[in-house]
């Protein structure tokens, strides 16, 4: 899961939701309701905002990875531990 000090964290977005929010695991995937659309980005944008506040890291510390047309993506963190990752996430203990 770590690459040097980058955590990489594997989310399966399910876009055009209620609201933006944790929706629990899905395998290995964290699996998150974006409420914007899949359209010129915005679910993107909307998630990496999601996710630094979420973290509490700032948003430069965070990068999409892979899966950027997909639901399928994986994101490059750093700044924090993957243990305290899941804490913030609400996935520890």
């Amino acid at each position: 899961m770590l690459k040097r000090d980058v955590l990489q964290l594997r989310v399966k977005a399910q876009p055009r939701a209620a609201r933006t929010e944790l929706a629990g695991l899905l395998g290995t995937e964290l699996k998150v309701r974006v409420a914007a659309p899949p359209v010129d980005d915005a679910a993107n944008a909307a998630l990496l905002r999601f996710l630094a506040e979420t973290l509490e890291v700032p948003r430069a510390n965070l990068r999409l990875a892979r899966g950027r047309a997909g639901s399928r993506k994986v994101f490059e963190i750093s700044g924090v531990s993957a243990a305290e990752a899941a804490r913030r996430l609400g996935l520890a203990g």
